[in-house]
């Protein structure tokens, strides 16, 4: 039996990419820091927020540190 390739979808180029600049990830800035965290409380992937993996660790421990000061649930 083959097995082929997984085809990449039209949908995955239209999700939505937070337009936020690099210097605003900042654990006190909850109005960007809410653009990465779901309904849930759980950060958003690499691939649905498009950022590239430096800026998306920055953004983690952005968020892991406003939840330790109890700014974001």
């Amino acid at each position: 039996m083959k097995f082929s390739k997984k085809k990449r979808s039209a949908f995955a180029h239209t999700r939505r990419r937070p337009n936020v600049r690099i210097e605003d990830l900042d654990y006190r800035n909850i109005e960007v820091l809410k653009k990465f965290v779901s309904e849930q409380g759980k950060m958003l992937s690499r691939q649905y927020t498009g950022l590239p993996a430096r800026f998306q660790r920055q953004m983690a421990r952005a968020i892991k540190r406003a939840r330790n000061v109890l700014l974001i649930k």
